[in-house]
């Protein structure tokens, strides 16, 4: 899909056009059209094969902005780009898209020091020359700082949603090698880590045949360069510059391998010290005797490794060296939720605000997807660029929901919700006579990112006491690789949630996964329930929500720390209770 180079294109345009003090609707409506075409649920491609006209059919998207779209997929670059490029000092892109540096800020590192790379502003934060500057207190230098390494490390590392769709891709292709005897990917991709470093795919081969394989690997059409092959492991750049590892094992030694290239590497080291202090040897080819490798424990099957340690099978997700060891000698794992126990979605986005699907087509998927409830959950109005929902077409939204049930039965039940925005002075975007004719609310910020701590803790703790806010979402606002999270007490918000009775959402979006395993760790422990919310603009994006699942499951939570556990007749007496 081309979405995504579209989308960087019509993003690069709005932040040239801000550092040439732009029209500011001129920005914005890139900005929009940019925001349009990710979450755009086909190719752009196939859609401008229908012509410009097809394009112009696209919400937010005008005649200047498809010519410019056909310009790029037509010839791979665009006109007006090097036009405004020409206009703008080199460097100062790359340092507008820094977090905390915005396009005041960018100029005038400018103006004032002739700064035009990050590696110059970065020089120039560390040796303190933007003191007494406006805008560039010490908190916002150490956020920029952290926003220039954060910048670094994301260009190092893929997003858990892009690693697994490449592995799934080429553990698909290799399973179909009748050479190929068994096959799954390993490492932090399948512990389910947020960003993932290089991919691990282990596999058996029949023997002699493993050329067969390397092969078909090498040749694959994500692979930029091979970096080094041998007998049993072969290393690959992809084209994303992700490294890339095949490893081939024995059959009889697949389930060992498969736990040491799990990792993590502190879960192994601890593992394998547990090991020796019981007698045995453990490697990436068994379980042994200590002094008797001629003998394998187990190696054939992961599980049968844990067991002849006196253990209970430890999921993947849990591999970090978080006490997950201890337990299960003890037998004190958690029964971790599962996908078959989730019954709905928390925070979906329609047609009345920034969505792409109508209330009737959400629901039918979310039939198709087994659940037995979804929440509609748009943006409020002062969301201006998610197209939020003015009060005055509130009622036309409920009623569609009302017709929806009507319609569909006892297939799922559609709950009436809004993601309702925390302001910058603390109140909410609608008042409470407005707030309690939705069943559901989450409460969240989406302006004011540069506040203090104590600012943005006070605007959230007070969002949670009102009683018709059920939910915080997305508590930390980062952007995985693009923005740090903002400064928020988050023991605060978590002994806060357990006394209101609010609940903590867990946003599945691939660039948020906020909150993180490690609260999620903390709010089971405080007994704070968790939300999960694809925060889908898309049918396609509904399935999200697997990836929240995913951390939930890294965060020991069990059926009744996650709220999508619910039937539909608890959850509308849950959403009662508060009120």
């Amino acid at each position: 899909m081309k979405n995504s180079e579209v989308t960087e294109v019509l993003n690069e345009i709005s932040a040239l056009l801000q550092l040439l003090n732009e029209n500011k609707f001129k920005i914005k409506a890139y900005a929009v059209a940019a925001q349009k075409v990710t979450d755009l649920p086909e190719d752009i491609a196939e859609v401008a094969k229908g012509g410009e006209k097809e394009l112009l059919k696209l919400d937010g998207i005008g005649k200047g902005i498809a010519d410019k779209i056909m310009e790029y997929l037509n010839t791979g670059r665009v006109g007006y780009i090097d036009e405004l490029t020409n206009k703008v000092p080199a460097g100062l892109l790359e340092i507008l898209k820094i977090p905390g540096m915005g396009p005041k800020r960018t100029k005038l590192v400018y103006d004032k020091l002739g700064i035009q790379s990050v590696d110059e502003l970065y020089n120039a934060l560390k040796n303190k020359k933007f003191d007494g500057f406006p805008g560039f207190k010490e908190k916002m230098v150490s956020n920029i700082l952290q926003g220039i390494e954060l910048r670094k490390d994301a260009g190092k590392r893929l997003l858990l949603s892009d690693a697994l769709e490449l592995a799934e891709q080429v553990v698909k292709v290799l399973s179909n090698i009748d050479a190929v005897l068994k096959v799954e990917y390993a490492g932090s991709l399948r512990r389910r880590k947020e960003t993932i470093g290089d991919i691990d795919i282990l596999c058996s081969v029949e023997q002699g045949r493993s050329k067969d394989v390397v092969d078909v690997f090498t040749a694959l059409p994500v692979v930029k360069s091979v970096i080094a092959t041998g007998d049993t492991k072969v290393s690959v750049l992809t084209s994303n510059n992700v490294q890339m590892d095949l490893r081939m094992v024995g059959l009889d030694s697949f389930g060992a391998a498969l736990q040491y290239f799990t990792g993590s590497k502190e879960h192994n080291v601890v593992l394998r010290e547990y090991a020796v202090k019981n007698g045995f040897t453990l490697n990436e080819y068994g379980l042994f005797k200590a002094g008797n490798k001629s003998v394998k424990l187990a190696a054939k099957n992961e599980d049968d490794v844990y067991k002849a340690l006196g253990m209970d099978y430890i999921s993947p997700v849990l591999r970090e060296n978080r006490s997950e060891i201890i337990s299960a000698l003890t037998h004190k794992l958690p029964v971790l939720v599962e996908p078959g126990d989730i019954k709905g979605d928390f925070h979906v986005h329609s047609v009345y605000s920034d969505g792409k699907n109508s209330v009737m087509d959400i629901a039918l998927e979310a039939v198709k997807l087994g659940y037995k409830w979804v929440v509609i959950t748009d943006h409020s109005k002062s969301l201006r660029i998610a197209n939020g929902l003015l009060v005055k077409d509130i009622e036309r939204k409920l009623k569609e929901i009302d017709k929806t049930n009507e319609k569909i039965g006892d297939k799922i039940r559609v709950f009436s919700g809004t993601e309702v925005d925390i302001l910058s002075d603390g109140t909410l975007d609608y008042p409470d006579d407005v707030l309690k004719q939705f069943e559901f609310v989450i409460a969240a910020i989406h302006t004011g990112f540069q506040q203090s701590e104590e600012q943005i803790t006070t605007r959230i703790l007070g969002a949670m006491g009102n009683k018709y806010v059920n939910s915080i979402s997305h508590p930390t606002g980062r952007l995985l690789g693009q923005r740090l999270a903002y400064n928020v007490d988050m023991e605060k918000l978590m002994v806060s949630a357990k006394s209101t009775g609010t609940w903590l959402e867990l946003n599945a979006n691939p660039y948020r996964l906020d909150i993180n395993d490690i609260f999620c760790m903390r709010a089971k422990e405080l007994g704070v329930r968790v939300t999960i919310g694809s925060d889908a603009h898309s049918l396609e994006q509904l399935e999200y929500l697997g990836l929240g699942l995913s951390t939930a499951q890294r965060g020991w939570l069990e059926v009744n720390d996650v709220v999508n556990t619910m039937t539909a007749a608890e959850l509308k007496d849950s959403f009662k209770s508060k009120k």
